[in-house]
């Protein structure tokens, strides 16, 4: 019996271990909002085709209103709400500026694809950590950003 509390206690420490603490993952989670709206609001403007016009209208707002969730939560425990990007959206909006026509639709899929995925996984992560609120607001969002990665995978290469 001891020796089963002892794994349990171990497994699950060793799973929330991967969850960010709850100050960081909202903080990251506010500026990769941060990110994707102002990365959006670029995508919608200068898109070449109407499907990527498209999809960052949908970046724009989905990621307004997963902001205002974030943020809420982010004030109810003292954290402070930052403005800025994430640095490698910060990037991908300088390399995004210099580009045009198939060559920027085809950098918008590449980015997002692989910016999604690896959302996806820290949302996940912390869907499964011991702190509540930032579980809860992990898996109130993970099925917005499966459809941004389902919406990046379908756009032409």
């Amino acid at each position: 019996m001891f020796r089963s509390s002892l794994f349990m206690a171990a497994l699950f420490a060793s799973s929330a271990a991967f969850a960010a603490p709850p100050a960081k993952f909202l903080s990251d989670a506010i500026k990769g909002d941060n990110s994707e709206t102002r990365l959006g609001s670029l995508i919608a403007a200068r898109g070449s085709s109407a499907a990527v016009r498209s999809f960052g209208r949908t970046l724009e707002r989905d990621h307004s209103t997963a902001k205002v969730q974030a943020s809420a939560v982010a004030r109810r425990i003292g954290v402070s709400v930052p403005s800025s990007m994430m640095p490698e959206a910060r990037s991908e909006y300088a390399k995004l500026q210099h580009l045009s026509g198939r060559a920027f639709d085809r950098e918008v899929r590449r980015y997002m694809i692989n910016d999604h995925r690896k959302d996806i996984s820290e949302f996940q992560e912390q869907a499964r950590s011991g702190d509540q609120r930032t579980a809860e607001l992990a898996r109130m969002q993970l099925p917005v950003l499966r459809k941004h990665l389902s919406i990046a995978e379908s756009l032409p290469a």
